[in-house]
């Protein structure tokens, strides 16, 4: 019986600080990879993101949505070494600055490997999952999650705007 109390304290005590629903460790470092400017056709737009340098513990990115001369599109994504793993915030606008949604989507690591990193929602809006994989220097795929457990891939190349 002294066992069992122990081991419900215990347990009781580790979803309460949090550990047992946070996801895998890691670093910010370990995304060093995602930074660049990469771009690629998405249907007749072109879609390019801008991974600004890890600093602060934080990796962001300004992505745009371009086609028939005019942006349709503006998103940040930032993610943030959060009690020794990943957490992803996105949040997308419309031309003239207006939001596609109320609040910024939350997303937290699921798996990360040396050239890939997958998010899952914890929003309960959005997209269910979101990835990204470098599998070679020269390109940059994003994973975006459908219902029903289908991946949708962009496929981006790398470019120098400077």
């Amino acid at each position: 019986m002294k066992k069992l109390i122990n081991t419900l304290v215990v347990s009781s005590f580790l979803l309460m600080s949090g550990n047992l629903l946070a996801g895998p460790p890691a670093t910010i470092d370990q995304l060093s990879w995602m930074t660049g400017n990469w771009a690629g056709n998405l249907g007749p737009n072109q879609l390019e993101e801008n991974w600004i340098s890890n600093e602060g513990n934080s990796l962001m990115a300004a992505v745009r949505m371009t086609g028939a001369d005019a942006t349709s599109m503006f998103e940040v994504i930032t993610i943030e070494e959060v009690e020794g793993s990943l957490v992803l915030h996105i949040q997308q606008w419309d031309a003239g600055f207006q939001p596609r949604t109320e609040a910024a989507q939350k997303l937290e690591l699921s798996e990360i490997t040396e050239n890939s990193v997958k998010f899952e929602d914890v929003s309960g809006f959005g997209m269910p999952t979101l990835g990204y994989s470098h599998p070679d220097a020269d390109t940059f795929i994003i994973h975006v999650g459908q219902e029903g457990g289908n991946t949708f891939d962009i496929e981006l190349k790398a470019r120098s705007i400077w």
